[in-house]
């Protein structure tokens, strides 16, 4: 990333850019003014004659010829009428500098104009960012004075909540999220405030209202029952989703239409058996990978976009603790992740990831990171979950869809530019939608260097 000097350069140089211009008018206004007084002082000035005095004394007159005095009045004639002509040019050259002077004070109207929407547009503070949205988002996003003023360790005196850069993209959106009765119940708004942090509103900003709790709530079945057993259907909220019980989830997968991970609150279905079984191919069986890894050495990790948190709960028999994040997409998965005793974040993949550099032995990811991400942000993420990674770490890239054009010419290069290196690949083509469509998977085990 570069500097905020290097992002501010295209600005300076705008601006530069246009006071060059208003210098280079300004001086010419200038020297068009100092030109037209030059004529003036010339014309003007006492050296020209346009009354001659006579040769002739009073005493002489009488016996001057009158021929000479006739010239000499019709050399003063011709004087006088070439003075009335230069007056007259002189005349035009002043209204057309008149017109010069009030055209170049109109361009530097607009100029300053110009550089006001400059200074605008593009040297914005954060006040102005924030001018359309609600007292509540303004409080709640800051500034906010240090209580025991300017502190050497942030180098301020004062704090800004955190706060994804596309809630400034949605603003309307963002004041409608932070609309709500202070101290009050908070609206059952689930829906609408993932669809913001979908487009990169990530992180929301913090609110001060309670959430709605569920009526007659029940807790949680203990551990380690609770890795394997539904939850309640009383332990959560059902307003934000199409079923309103953990029966109705279940059931999704023997019905046509599309869900996101449509089997996985089916605990006693395929859940059941992921992971357990290494078939050489783009299945990985646990046991094969940790074996990879010295006993004992895979005790912390995450895994990204982890559904139901299926691969937490395997993961949590080998005595490994993994951070499962997710998403609610019309099914309560961060709420079945904690039923089940494990542990849920409610991100997406656009966050940068919230752990310190070289401190997971696991990172894994099935299905979620795809094609379906552009290019850049998907290097980017690879890069953050190299960053993550201890030395030695493994990256478990589960199940990669992609086309078959973009296998070795996109994705091959770029895990080789984040410096990956590779323990195990395995790539097979997609069949259920048929041959033609070219559609692959790839399931690769990666490791972070040690040095």
């Amino acid at each position: 990333m570069g500097s905020p000097d290097d992002d501010n350069l295209p600005r300076k140089q705008t601006l530069k850019s246009i006071n060059d211009q208003t210098k280079y008018k300004l001086k010419l206004l200038v020297l068009i003014i100092l030109t037209n007084l030059l004529t003036i002082y010339i014309f003007t000035r006492p050296s020209l004659n346009l009354h001659p005095t006579s040769k002739y004394t009073i005493n002489d007159s009488f016996s001057s010829d009158s021929s000479s005095l006739l010239n000499e009045l019709n050399a003063t004639k011709k004087q006088l009428e070439t003075s009335r002509s230069q007056i007259i040019v002189l005349n035009q050259q002043l209204k057309s500098t008149n017109q010069l002077v009030n055209e170049l004070i109109a361009q530097l109207n607009i100029l300053n104009q110009s550089i006001n929407k400059t200074k605008d547009s593009t040297l914005l503070n954060f006040n102005d960012i924030l001018d359309d949205l609600s007292s509540e988002a303004k409080l709640a996003l800051g500034p906010h004075k240090l209580p025991l003023g300017y502190s050497p360790r942030s180098g301020t005196d004062e704090v800004y909540a955190s706060v994804g850069g596309g809630c400034l993209s949605y603003k309307e959106d963002l004041a409608q999220y932070m609309t709500y009765h202070v101290g009050k119940e908070c609206p059952v708004d689930d829906v609408f405030a993932q669809r913001l942090m979908l487009k990169g509103c990530e992180p929301l900003p913090r609110r001060r209202c309670h959430p709605k709790a569920p009526v007659g709530y029940v807790e949680p079945n203990p551990s380690p029952k609770s890795l394997w057993s539904t939850p309640p259907d009383r332990s959560i909220i059902w307003d934000p989703y199409t079923c309103k019980n953990y029966s109705c989830l279940i059931n999704r997968r023997k019905f046509p239409g599309f869900y996101d991970c449509k089997d996985c609150f089916d605990l006693q279905f395929r859940e059941k058996q992921r992971w357990q079984f290494d078939n050489g191919g783009l299945d990985f069986g646990m046991d094969e990978v940790m074996a990879t890894r010295r006993k004992g050495t895979i005790r912390i990790g995450l895994d990204i976009g982890g559904g139901t948190g299926t691969f937490a709960a395997r993961m949590k028999e080998r005595n490994v603790t993994i951070v499962t994040t997710s998403m609610n997409l019309d099914g309560p998965f961060n709420s079945f992740i904690s039923s089940r005793g494990l542990i849920s974040m409610h991100v997406g993949v656009s966050q940068r990831l919230p752990f310190f550099e070289n401190t997971l032995d696991i990172v894994h990811s099935m299905h979620i990171l795809s094609n379906w991400i552009p290019d850049t942000m998907l290097e980017f993420t690879l890069y953050d979950i190299y960053r993550v990674l201890r030395p030695g770490g493994l990256f478990w890239l589960d199940h990669f869809f992609c086309m078959g054009s973009q296998l070795n010419a996109t994705y091959v290069p770029m895990l080789e530019r984040v410096g990956f290196k590779k323990l195990r690949w395995n790539a097979g083509m997609k069949l259920d939608r048929g041959i033609d469509m070219n559609e692959w998977y790839f399931s690769a085990l990666l490791e972070k260097p040690m040095s």
